[in-house]
């Protein structure tokens, strides 16, 4: 499935990852040349580099990784021909369906062949997934695209339209998925393709709620058991790192010394305050060719207060043309000097947190995406349980699987 060499080769299929939403697969070949806003990138460069490896345009200004294909990558990168599965559906079905290394399973339809790949590759060369598609042109691509995977050994695709023609196979599959505009129309079909010698199960992939319950009432009529639906819905995150501007979170000790400063910086600015509150600013003394405008501190002297009537006296005697109340009052320039201070204070603590952020390791954070890649779907699931003697158990993911099989169920619906 794909190439497993290290290194990129002629005729690889390679997954050109850009960014999270341009992720393109191209096929290397000799002289050929990918162009894109990053750069240009002839084929011949990449031939010989190791897969995962970042590569620089010619002309050094853009970049792109170069990826081995997996079912995952192929799934966000492959062309659409259809809706497709994404991750969170595949896994889910994978599980509860009980796929595993030699399993053999029926799809249908085919599609874009998202879901092909990943059963493909945990089926293995010793298991078998038949795949059915009645539209002949997306049958015929998927058909070209499983030959150049190389997973052509592990596929067979058939062009059939499953809801009139039923499936090739019979009392062969462990397991069936369908993924059909009318599944019920299938649920016969399917039960004949299911093996009949131990538990089976079947997995109907539908868009709307009416849908289901069709689906759910045509299980019920073939004697399926254990009927269950879900929804799966998906919250990926965004890992990156963090720089300076966003720290670790700090500790104990560094939260008392913060405390510590700023209980040592309030009581500086208490004492300015109350020496500023004891200083007086009164216009100075005019002298020949100057215009009066500038302030001097006059000082209370030894047992003087500020509201005392001496102090306020000597007021007087320094601008007799202001009241008491004038000449006690703030001026504008005690505000501007008490703003200064403040800001001299907040510019402090600023370089103060810068440096303590500085010293600090950068954080690992994560970031739910806005953007989520999947649709509302629900999957409906149900067991066929034989009623042989000699029947054996089928043990799978999921709340409703058991070692033993059941032989009775309550139908849903």
């Amino acid at each position: 499935m794909w190439s497993t060499a290290r290194e990129i080769a002629a005729g690889d299929v390679v997954i050109i990852w850009q960014t999270r939403d341009a992720i393109i697969p191209i096929t290397i070949s000799p002289g050929g040349v990918y162009n894109s806003k990053f750069g240009c990138y002839p084929h011949d460069t990449l031939i010989g580099t190791l897969y995962g490896s970042k590569v620089h345009s010619k002309s050094g200004r853009g970049f792109v990784h170069v990826l081995r294909p997996t079912p995952e990558l192929w799934t966000l990168a492959l062309p659409h021909r259809t809706q497709i599965l994404y991750a969170a559906d595949i896994a889910f079905i994978v599980g509860w369906l009980g796929v595993a290394v030699g399993s053999t399973v029926i799809e249908a339809g085919t599609g874009s062949g998202s879901f092909s790949h990943s059963v493909a590759r945990t089926v293995g060369k010793r298991g078998k997934l038949y795949s059915y598609e009645f539209h002949e042109v997306r049958a015929e691509k998927a058909r070209e695209e499983f030959t150049r995977h190389g997973i052509d050994g592990i596929i067979t695709l058939n062009h059939r339209n499953v809801c009139k023609d039923g499936f090739t196979v019979e009392d062969t599959a462990d397991s069936v998925f369908l993924d059909l505009p009318a599944p019920w129309l299938a649920i016969d079909h399917a039960k004949k393709a299911l093996r009949k010698d131990r538990v089976a199960r079947i997995c109907c992939f539908s868009p709307c709620m009416e849908q289901v319950l069709r689906t759910v009432t045509a299980l019920n009529t073939a004697g399926f058991t254990e009927i269950t639906m879900f929804e799966t819905l998906t919250r990926p995150h965004d890992i990156y790192q963090q720089g300076s501007c966003l720290s670790l979170p700090t500790t104990v000790g560094e939260v008392g010394d913060k405390l510590k400063k700023a209980e040592i910086r309030r009581e500086e600015k208490r004492l300015k305050q109350v020496a500023a509150a004891k200083a007086v600013w009164v216009p100075k003394p005019k002298e020949d060719g100057e215009d009066g405008d500038e302030m001097q501190v006059v000082k209370p002297e030894a047992g003087e207060d500020a509201s005392s009537g001496l102090h306020a006296k000597r007021k007087r005697e320094s601008d007799p043309n202001k009241s008491d109340d004038e000449q006690t009052g703030p001026s504008a320039l005690d505000a501007k000097r008490v703003k200064t201070e403040a800001e001299i204070e907040a510019e402090e603590t600023q370089q103060e947190q810068a440096a303590v952020d500085k010293a600090k390791p950068p954080m690992v954070v994560s970031r739910v995406l806005t953007e989520v890649r999947g649709h509302t779907s629900y999957l409906t699931f149900a067991c066929l349980v034989p009623t042989h003697p000699d029947a054996k158990p089928m043990v799978v993911f999921g709340a409703n699987s058991s070692a033993e099989p059941s032989t009775t169920g309550t139908p849903v619906g």
